[in-house]
């Protein structure tokens, strides 16, 4: 019976009743509504009622597509030309299924990585991401102390809007890694460098397929700049936003802070970013760049926008630490191949020899699972926790780290496998089908 009819039963009773039959009735009624009328308390708090509404990268996405302006949001959401290379990089991971091996008596579950001969709480990176302040003013600052709260690297882009300095000075203990493009002024790059070691960054990260910029048209139809700008053409959008824009306002400038004081353009005045980067990096990268790099660094290396095996053999025999299998989040050349299909070949060719992160399309933590049974042997991803800072600040980074880790930590227990490091491609199944 359901508790509707139940209710309207009794009520019938007692209407039906007299004297201190109605008082037991009533006190009846009492505690019945007490069993099926249990409202919520209110949430006042935004944040947090964002946050509790949001239970996977999904609806993160939507809350930030709702609080940010849309030329913001399709900067951080698109991809280049018609996106087929961006949404390939999730689809690969959903077309994977999995091979559940149950009683297997599996009880206590380690869902800890290990990079660069160091532990991570799980094994992922945050991937290095320019002008991260759009989405939130703390920016780096706050993903980086999140990372730092996870047990997690966090890896700071040259074109960041926080400093080397400043990143560090936030989170102090936290692993961090420096990214690098190829700048025409190399005199440049060696100081990011220098800077980068005098922080104790642990790492550095050459990033490789951005000799120039992808042809990215959300942000051409928009006429999106960077910093954004607020005129009369965005005017009505901002008004629409206007949590985003008076953070913006009240916020100092946005500028690329780690190249203030240097003659390439720091950002300061809005612009165009393919004309900035097409005049500022260098067309004619090479893998010389990269012995260039070990003369001034004496850490390891990453070299990240990998996108073949050829290549793959190519930085193992080079000598590099890792390796990062990247597309650049389908933001760069549409039809390059999604990157979970690349992590096997390259693993059967070079794993043995070389660390392989995957970095795109990561949305859950089974997709982690998924990318080390593979042959990686940790996962990247910069958009997702864009979309959690951009819906809910460093809230909403810190909800998304601890749901991946539940995420993986469910996942391995549904599998029958007790730990990361007991994966391999035997938990994998047939890919799926549309049929």
């Amino acid at each position: 019976m359901s508790p509707t009819w139940g209710l309207a039963s009794f009520l019938g009773n007692v209407f039906s009743c007299e004297g201190v039959e109605v008082v037991s009735a009533l006190r009846q009624l009492r505690e019945t509504l007490r069993s099926v009328l249990q409202l919520k308390p209110i949430e006042l708090h935004p944040t947090r009622r964002r946050l509790a509404r949001s239970a996977s990268v999904a609806d993160m996405r939507l809350i930030a597509k709702r609080r940010l302006p849309r030329g913001v949001f399709d900067y951080i959401d698109g991809g280049a030309e018609d996106e087929r290379t961006l949404r390939a990089n999730s689809d690969a991971f959903a077309k994977v299924t999995f091979r559940p091996r149950v009683l297997r008596g599996v009880t206590d579950i380690d869902v800890s990585g290990r990079v660069l001969g160091e532990s991570t709480a799980f094994p992922f990176i945050m991937a290095p991401t320019g002008f991260t302040r759009i989405a939130d003013p703390q920016g780096e600052l706050a993903v980086a102390r999140a990372a730092e709260r996870a047990g997690l690297p966090y890896t700071l882009s040259t074109l960041g809007t926080r400093s080397i300095e400043e990143v560090r000075t936030a989170a102090p203990d936290a692993r961090l890694w420096f990214q690098v493009y190829a700048w025409r002024d190399r005199a440049l790059v060696a100081d990011m460098v220098r800077r980068a070691a005098l922080c104790n960054y642990e790492a550095l990260m050459l990033t490789v397929d951005t000799a120039v910029f992808g042809r990215r048209e959300r942000d051409l139809r928009r006429g999106f700049s960077l910093p954004p700008k607020i005129g009369p053409g965005t005017f009505i959008d901002g008004a629409l936003h206007p949590e985003w824009t008076l953070s913006f306002l009240r916020s100092e400038p946005i500028r690329f802070a780690n190249v203030v004081g240097a003659d390439v353009g720091d950002g300061s005045s809005p612009v165009d970013l393919a004309a900035y980067i097409n005049s500022q990096f260098d067309p004619g990268l090479s893998w010389s760049d990269v012995e260039w790099l070990r003369s001034l660094w004496a850490g390891p290396i990453i070299v990240k926008g990998i996108q073949t095996v050829d290549d793959a053999v190519i930085a193992a025999e080079m000598g590099v630490e890792a390796i990062a299998l990247s597309n650049h989040g389908g933001r760069q050349l549409d039809d390059a191949p999604a990157i979970f299909d690349l992590i096997a070949p390259v693993a059967d060719a070079v794993g043995d020899r070389i660390e392989i992160i995957s970095d795109g399309g990561i949305r859950r933590g089974s997709d982690i699972v998924k990318a080390m049974a593979a042959g990686a042997t940790a996962c990247m991803g910069g958009r997702a926790y864009l979309y959690a800072l951009g819906a809910a600040g460093e809230a909403g980074v810190d909800q998304l780290l601890a749901t991946w880790s539940e995420d993986i930590r469910r996942t391995l227990a549904l599998l029958g496998v007790s730990s990361m490091s007991e994966l391999d491609r035997d938990v994998l199944g047939p890919p799926r089908t549309n049929s």
